[in-house]
């Protein structure tokens, strides 16, 4: 359950783990992780016997017992978890035990519309995060509108979903390490603060949601090549959606996203295998768990990138996995030629983030966490002092934290 697999690097692995496995028959409904439908499933004593949820949601689903700790299938299929990068494996551990093997490893820079920047007399050095006021004047003059109608966003902040990028490029830690909430840390509360002023001084949220939504971001009309929007942070994938538009004028160019002191941020997301309680094949499931994170895997999904590549007569932009051997020899075999400047600066930003990213802490409340710092920021956006909405969600936050230890 939540596994998609219809592109060619989840194809590869699929067929991987099929010819590993001739005798296991694999279906997976189609379509992303929902909560609603998994939970039912578990109360119905019919659950899938695998699902593939975002790291984040772990902690939660561990806590409530709904999926069961690994170390049994770790040590029956020989999974060496040392392969995994340090923040992918700590967003799947809970109490010292294992609930998920990593997939994916997003990370995120700062994806810029060269053209744009160019035509506004600005420099690409302009799109940076160390100095937040330098920023609000960069994106101020690059931001236009006619009449009441947005016509270009200058620096989109992301909010709400890079509140935790804002929160920890700041100095907070949203999570404290023992899983607890820390939402309206002080400079939680800055940090959103900042980035609500950015979409403030560009029209407002109502305006601007309503241009942002009418992007179609994997079309020929994405913001960077349409020019609606000069600069935003951005995670590793989108790259290679946008290699698709060069044809067509894209001039891309990218800067790190850093604290205040210049070094690189970004949170880690992706998603991760777990194994529900009451799992009818919880063998063949951890043997995929394995199989499909593996290097040998790995790597042939990197082929089936490249063969596509070749077909496209385009150019490879990295693969980003939780699977660190398996990225070093990805990156030495294929990336070798990226013959645009400003796509190469994007992709050697993203791996320049690679071991210092972090994830947020896991935590017993982790889904709960999740939903309460979302509605706080959609209420800031709407108005709510960034102060107030915080303060709110950190008690929701709390609350369920208790619970979830079984205090409340």
């Amino acid at each position: 359950m939540g596994f998609g697999g219809e592109d060619e690097v989840a194809q590869a692995r699929v067929n991987a783990f099929k010819q590993a496995y001739p005798g296991v028959k694999v279906s997976n409904a189609k379509g992303d992780f929902d909560a609603q439908q998994f939970l039912t499933a578990l109360a119905s004593g019919n659950p899938p016997d695998l699902v593939y949820m975002d790291r984040n949601l772990i902690g939660t689903y561990a806590k409530k017992g709904a999926v069961v700790p690994l170390e049994d299938c770790i040590s029956q299929q020989k999974i060496d978890t040392s392969q995994y990068r340090e923040a992918a494996m700590r967003s799947v551990t809970l109490g010292n035990k294992v609930y998920g093997i990593p997939e994916f490893y997003v990370v995120t820079t700062n994806l810029v519309d060269a053209k744009s920047l160019k035509a506004a007399g600005l420099s690409p050095s302009d799109i940076q995060t160390k100095d937040w006021q330098a920023l609000k004047a960069t994106s101020d003059k690059l931001f236009k509108k006619n009449g009441n109608k947005l016509e270009r966003i200058g620096f989109d902040p992301k909010l709400p979903e890079y509140f935790p990028l804002w929160a920890t490029a700041n100095g907070a830690t949203i999570i404290k390490e023992d899983g607890a909430p820390n939402l309206n840390d002080p400079k939680a509360v800055e940090a959103l603060d900042f980035a609500i002023s950015l979409i403030n001084d560009q029209g407002g949220w109502t305006a601007f949601k309503s241009f942002r939504d009418s992007f179609d971001i994997f079309g020929e009309k994405n913001p960077l090549s349409a020019g609606s929007v000069v600069a935003f942070p951005m995670e590793n994938w989108y790259v290679n959606v946008l290699r698709d538009f060069i044809p067509k004028g894209l001039q891309l160019d990218s800067t790190p996203f850093t604290d205040h002191d210049g070094k690189p941020v970004s949170m880690v997301g992706g998603s991760a295998w777990a194994i529900p309680k009451g799992s009818k094949n919880p063998n063949a499931a951890c043997a995929w768990a394995k199989t499909l994170t593996d290097k040998a895997t790995w790597m042939k999904a990197a082929d089936a990138r490249i063969a596509k590549v070749k077909k496209d007569n385009s150019f490879f932009t990295g693969l980003f996995t939780a699977n660190k051997p398996a990225d070093e020899a990805i990156k030495a075999k294929y990336l070798t030629n990226v013959p645009d400047a400003g796509f190469k600066r994007a992709i050697d930003n993203l791996y320049a983030t690679l071991d210092t990213a972090t994830a947020l802490n896991p935590s017993p409340a982790g889904a709960e966490i999740d939903a309460a710092w979302h509605s706080a920021v959609t209420r800031a956006l709407g108005g709510q002092p960034a102060q107030q909405a915080l303060d709110q969600a950190q008690k929701e936050a709390e609350a369920a934290f208790t619970k979830a230890n079984g205090n409340g």
